[in-house]
């Protein structure tokens, strides 16, 4: 044996020597002794995963959770439907719409910016920014940036509708564990 072999031993003997045989949080009396009936609550608890369903295991497709599993960023996404957006990023946290003008009143247009400060829904959770722009010709147009009533409107438009898709998804996130005899029968 090498040198970081021995070393590595030492290490771990002390680690485990020094834990006293117990785990934090670890009750006997409250932990089953079956293993299964141990992976079972864990898992319709919530503090488990099974790598065969992340894999796509047991014929299924693999099970992503991507951005529309986020309540808030579906629900402005939902708000905002009918303008064009511009850009869309997830991992920066940013909802970004074109001009947009309705067929009244071609020299006025209007752009939202949504800024995602958590992924929790609450009352701060977005920046939103409103932009004005109208022009008397193509070439002179003024930009502002509006604070009001449309800004208020979007943000307790959004975060109503978060607050229900995130209701609906804590319906929808228990599953009853499946000890894998169901799935021999489906194939």
């Amino acid at each position: 044996m090498n040198f970081k072999s021995i070393l590595l031993y030492l290490f771990l003997s002390f680690f485990l020597y020094s834990c006293n045989g117990k785990l934090p949080g670890a009750d006997a009396r409250k932990v089953p002794y079956d293993p299964k009936e141990r992976v079972k609550r864990n898992l319709e608890q919530g503090k488990g995963f099974r790598l065969d369903d992340a894999f796509g295991g047991g014929g299924k497709a693999g099970n992503f959770e991507f951005a529309s599993s986020n309540p808030l960023w579906q629900a402005s996404l939902d708000t905002i439907d009918f303008m064009p957006l511009s850009s869309a990023n997830y991992s920066g946290g940013i909802l970004i719409t074109d001009w947009y003008s309705d067929d009244q009143n071609s020299n006025e247009s209007i752009k939202i910016t949504i800024r995602f400060l958590t992924n929790e829904v609450r009352s701060d959770a977005l920046d939103i920014k409103v932009f004005y722009k109208k022009c008397d010709n193509i070439s002179n147009c003024k930009i502002t940036e509006q604070e009001g009533n449309l800004k208020v409107e979007l943000n307790k438009e959004i975060l109503k509708k978060a607050a229900v898709y995130k209701e609906q998804q804590k319906d929808n996130t228990f599953k009853p564990y499946d000890s894998g005899g169901e799935r021999d029968n489906k194939t």
